[in-house]
């Protein structure tokens, strides 16, 4: 179930007429007209509601002879409100190229020929920058400090900034002269 189709669920269900039809057909398959008289509403505003409820995949209806006959959709309903929550990976992987399209933008509005043109002002602009020269060091290893100099300088020439700043953002971790790159 994607987002949407959840979202479109429980708006359905968080209307009181929709509710009440939801309810009614509990109790067996019926058509328009019945549930109107049992509810007391209008047959066309009990017409709009189930349009909605099946859309939201709640209700199913089928054709006998000159009425539609409405029935509960049960597989609809047997799904748990946790289910519900938490499904939807499409929409998760899209989410993720959209990250990832952002980042190889990022990454090549400021790195030109492996050097970075710029410090990005915006900080998360700036970590995808620093995450890209952190890939340059190996996580848990110690590096002296003119070893990440030496490392960062043919990158970018402001190297104390960028140091000091992959340090803030707890990218390394600095104990005296030594660093060490902690992710």
């Amino acid at each position: 179930m994607t987002q949407e189709d959840a979202m479109k669920l429980f708006k359905c269900l968080s209307d009181m007429s929709r509710l009440r039809i939801v309810q009614s057909l509990n109790q067996g398959d019926m058509y328009t007209e019945l549930l109107a008289e049992r509810l007391d509403l209008t047959p066309s505003t009990v017409s709009f509601h189930m349009k909605k409820l099946e859309e939201a995949g709640l209700i199913l209806s089928r054709k006998e002879q000159y009425y539609t006959v409405y029935s509960l959709n049960r597989k609809a309903l047997d799904k748990t409100l946790y289910e519900i929550a938490v499904s939807e990976p499409e929409q998760a992987d899209e989410q993720q190229k959209r990250e990832e399209a952002y980042r190889r933008k990022v990454i090549s509005a400021f790195f030109e020929y492996g050097r970075l043109r710029s410090i990005p002002v915006q900080r998360k602009k700036k970590l995808i920058c620093y995450e890209q020269i952190a890939a340059l060091f190996e996580i848990g290893k110690v590096y002296e400090e003119k070893e990440v100099n030496e490392i960062i300088f043919p990158i970018h020439e402001d190297y104390c900034t960028i140091r000091r700043d992959m340090i803030s953002e707890g990218i390394f971790r600095r104990d005296g002269s030594q660093y060490v790159r902690i992710k």
